[in-house]
């Protein structure tokens, strides 16, 4: 462990040592031998390991520039490329160029938009990452949990999340504040939005969480600037209750109503 730099805190570096967590997040994965992986954060290498005796492939991206020269001594020979590089900046599909499917322990931070990344089309055909259980517990909470929100509902449009199980912090090096959890994510074949109605869904989602205690005919008259009569006439076309408020509304009704208001995609202030 001396070889490698100590884990740097702006990154939000958290290392899991415990190997039978990471042999279960690898076996999360369902590899069969053949399929290239793309690991978000390898860090030291540890889950690296685990991926290369379950995949084809692995293909790595990792900001610390300090650890990548050590991930390519460590896995020199193997079927193994690390890319230096904010994963943010790179298209997943590219680096796998075929199909492939995704893991990683997530920097905290900036879970939500890796997560987001990492849905773009074409997709991975699953992903599996370690990240802050309450996190994983947004993710999945269904429609008028106390967790459900935004996160919830762009998700749940065109994947299914599952949590399937929590990771203490003492499994990692450096301890981190807070349990983490390691969730499951794998595309919708039949998604709620398509490929084209992906982007106008999430802003209005976003908008529409943003006045979370106020009732329907409220927030779609405000999102889709549009008279009280035609908020009503949009909601009962979708189905949906004007009192209901946007938590209690899975991701299928609140796509309904957002088509029946128009396709509104632009937030206006609350």
């Amino acid at each position: 462990m001396s070889d490698y730099p100590r884990a740097r805190k702006r990154l939000g570096q958290h290392f899991l040592t415990d190997p039978r967590i990471l042999a279960r997040i690898a076996d999360a994965l369902q590899l069969t031998g053949s399929e290239t992986v793309v690991e978000i954060g390898p860090g030291r290498g540890a889950l690296t390991e685990q991926l290369l005796q379950r995949a084809g492939r692995v293909f790595a991206v990792e900001v610390d520039r300090d650890l990548v020269p050590l991930l390519r001594r460590k896995f020199a020979g193997a079927p193994f490329t690390v890319v230096e590089a904010d994963v943010l900046d790179v298209s997943l599909a590219e680096l796998a160029g075929g199909e492939f499917v995704v893991a990683g322990n997530v920097p905290y931070y900036i879970t939500t938009p890796i997560l987001f990344q990492a849905l773009r089309r074409p997709r991975a055909l699953r992903a599996v990452y370690l990240v802050q259980r309450e996190v994983a517990e947004r993710v999945v909470a269904p429609a008028g949990a106390e967790e459900y929100g935004a996160l919830s509902a762009n998700v749940q449009a065109i994947a299914r999340a599952e949590l399937l199980f929590k990771v203490p912090a003492g499994a990692f090096q450096p301890a981190p504040s807070v349990e983490s959890a390691v969730l499951r994510v794998t595309p919708l074949p039949d998604p709620v939005v398509d490929g084209s109605e992906e982007e106008g869904y999430r802003v209005f989602v976003q908008g529409a969480f943003g006045f979370r205690r106020k009732q329907m005919r409220r927030v779609l008259r405000t999102l889709a600037d549009i008279d009280a009569p035609t908020a009503e006439a949009a909601l009962a076309a979708a189905g949906v209750d004007p009192d209901a408020r946007p938590e209690t509304l899975s991701a299928e009704q609140l796509a309904n109503v957002w088509r029946a208001a128009g396709r509104p995609i632009t937030t206006r202030g609350s």
